[in-house]
């Protein structure tokens, strides 16, 4: 499979952004590197209130069976995390490297 990956900006709910940052450093993370993700780079832009990252997946699924997989792991529903409860709207988007 060719690598796909995804800029993913998320708004997140006010008050929440440090919060969000650190649940998805400790949980999120972890759980997507395990499943063979990689991120790469996450940023805060504090005036907008959103955070801003890359994911990549290259695997024999494509990424949207293995974002699948995610979001149906044991792990992921032990997180006992609601995207919802933090983030107010989410834009991702597929992009290819160029440089």
């Amino acid at each position: 499979m060719a690598r796909t990956t995804q800029l993913r900006t998320y708004t997140v709910r006010d008050g929440l952004l440090d919060e969000w940052v650190e649940r998805w450093k400790a949980d999120i993370v972890p759980l997507r590197l395990e499943l063979g993700f990689t991120i790469g780079g996450a940023w805060v832009d504090r005036e907008r209130n959103q955070f801003v990252w890359l994911i990549s997946y290259e695997g024999p699924e494509t990424f949207a069976e293995r974002n699948t997989m995610y979001w149906a792991s044991p792990a992921r529903k032990a997180m006992g995390l609601d995207p919802d409860d933090y983030l107010v709207s989410t834009d991702d988007r597929t992009v290819e490297e160029r440089f």
